[in-house]
Order: structure tokens, then C-alpha cells, then sequence
């Protein structure tokens, strides 16, 4: 897959076949659209491309920090290079881009930069200056600069829509499996191992404390989570917990992982987390004893999902 962080770094001497959108997830919904324009370019000898944004449009446009995403742009890379996508380009976004008329984002980016054969799109796209333009100006534009439009349906949109909305309300429940369902992949997230306060080892648990980079990208809800990382190749099963550590009168939210049957020094390191099964709810305990307990039970409540 060729990657661009500019439409104006674009270059390729074949017709495209396109679909623009942020694409949060690249979850099951998503993969139906990017499969037609992957078949759709084999079967007319053309490139599939991929037009998306970074930051977030309503990061801009609405000035809403609190914007939470699926995918950081590497994980978004990566699942949509395995897909098998010919082109992605990441526009940066800001207020002059959006302040570009419908037809000169068509014409001066879509034909002359793109060199569009065809474009897969929802039913209810909006797109230029104030997102004033929907799909039937884009048809009328296609009639006029000669390519084609096809349009997804609304039950397909739906879908779409469907899938990012569960997505989301699940993992701010806990409800890792269907979020997992609806991604077709595990949900994940990457950090550097940081040094703690080491208490984990004082009661048998060492844990690797995970600093994330991005704020912008979801952390699921607080609580007990069975997860994997593959370390130094081997694929390594670990207990996750996010949370404030209320029974160490915590306020900081952190992020902690203990690594079942492994004992070597992770610091620094940058590890990929991914999320399997939500264990239970963060909870206060009256002692480091009586938690202790709790997380060896965690441990063999773990064990019974691993060993299924």
C-alpha cells in the first residue's frame, strides 16, 4: 500500500476507484465498503484509494477535544494496508480545507489530482464548503467530469453506523466481546512500559504500568480485563487493570497489565495490548491481603477463557 499525508503528494498514472471518509475502526461495516472498491479497481485494471482525515473533522470544525477515536492513523494504517487497500492518502485537516467549494474539491482534487474513475460513497455524504453538497450534487458532478457514482445503501450506512455506536457503547460498558464482533479483530491499544510504584511485586504481581501516547483514542471501561501482547515474538497472556487503584486511595487513572508465567523487565518497552474478555468491575478493597486474593481469582477466572 502506497501511504500519502497530502492530497498534494498524490502521484500515480492510473484512474482511481475512491471512497473518502474517517473510517473509525475499519470495523465490519467499513470492510464491505472498502471491499467493493478493491474488487470494483481489479475489475476495471484501476487503483483503489482511500481519502481520509487527520484530525478529526469535528477535532476542527466543532472544536471538541473530547473526541474519542477506535484507531489511532498507525492502527488505521496498518488494518487497511492488510486489507489489501492500493493508496491511502492522509489529508491534513483544518479550516481552509473545509471551506473548499463542492466543486472545486471535485474537480481540483478528485479529477485533476485523483484522477477519479469512480467513487463509492454513502447515500448520505455531505461534502464542501459548509458540507452543503450531498450525493445528488455529486452525481450531477460526475454526469459533468465523466465518472461514475455509486452510492451505498442506507441500510448498508445504517449498518455502519450501527457497528461505530455498539463499538463505542460497548467498550465504555465493558462489553469487550460484542465490541470485538462488531470490529471483526480484537480491540487494542499500544504504550511504553513506564516504572510504577512496584507494589505489584511486593504482593506477587508485578505489573508493566502502560503509558498511551495518543488521548485521543478510546480506553475502555475501568475495570479487570483478560488481554495478550506477543513479546519478543511469543505470544504472552496477561491481566489488565484500568482504573485509579481506589484501594491505594488512587485519583490518576492508570493503566497496568501482569503478564501470567513471564518475569522479565519490560521497561521502555512499546507494547501492543489486546483486549479478549472483561473480567470485572474495579472495585475498593479493605486490605492488600484481601486483594491479593481477589486478583489470584482474577487470575483463574482468566485461565478458564484462555484454556476454552
Amino acid at each position: 500500500m502506497k501511504l500519502f499525508h497530502s492530497i498534494n503528494n498524490y502521484l500515480s498514472s492510473k484512474k482511481t476507484i475512491i471512497t473518502i471518509g474517517t473510517f473509525d475502526g475499519i470495523h465490519i461495516g467499513h470492510r464491505k465498503i472498502l471491499d467493493k472498491i478493491i474488487q470494483s479497481a481489479h475489475e476495471v485494471d484501476c487503483e483503489s484509494l482511500v481519502l481520509t482525515f487527520f484530525p478529526h473533522p469535528r477535532m476542527i470544525l466543532q472544536e471538541d477535544s473530547t473526541v474519542k477515536l477506535l484507531n489511532t492513523m498507525d492502527e488505521k494504517i496498518g488494518l487497511l494496508k492488510e486489507i489489501g487497500i492500493d493508496n491511502l492518502i492522509i489529508h491534513p485537516f483544518d479550516k481552509e480545507f473545509s471551506q473548499l467549494t463542492a466543486e472545486k474539491f471535485v474537480k481540483n482534487i478528485l479529477v485533476d489530482k485523483l484522477q477519479i474513475q469512480k467513487i463509492i460513497i454513502g447515500y448520505d455524504h455531505r461534502f464542501g464548503q459548509n458540507r452543503t453538497a450531498d450525493i445528488n450534487d455529486l452525481i450531477h458532478f460526475g454526469k459533468k467530469y465523466r465518472f461514475e457514482v455509486e452510492q451505498i445503501s442506507a441500510q448498508e450506512i445504517d449498518d455502519i453506523a450501527v457497528s461505530s455506536t455498539k463499538i463505542r457503547n460497548a467498550l465504555a460498558e465493558g462489553i469487550i466481546s460484542l465490541a470485538n464482533e462488531y470490529l471483526g479483530y480484537n480491540y487494542c491499544f499500544s504504550g511504553i512500559v513506564v516504572k510504577g510504584n512496584q507494589l505489584g511485586r511486593t504482593i506477587g504481581f508485578p505489573t508493566a504500568n502502560i503509558l498511551t501516547k495518543e488521548d485521543y483514542k478510546l480506553i475502555p471501561m475501568k475495570g479487570v480485563y483478560l488481554v495478550k501482547s506477543i513479546i519478543k515474538g511469543d505470544l504472552v497472556y496477561g491481566i489488565m487493570n484500568i482504573g485509579i487503584r481506589p484501594t491505594l486511595n488512587g485519583t490518576n487513572q492508570t493503566i497496568e497489565v501482569h503478564y501470567l508465567d513471564f518475569n522479565e523487565d519490560l521497561y521502555e518497552q512499546q507494547l501492543t495490548i489486546e483486549v479478549l474478555e472483561f473480567i470485572r468491575a474495579e472495585q475498593k478493597f479493605d486490605s492488600l491481603e484481601i486483594l491479593k486474593n481477589q486478583i489470584q481469582k482474577d487470575k483463574e477466572k482468566s485461565l478458564t477463557f484462555i484454556l476454552k
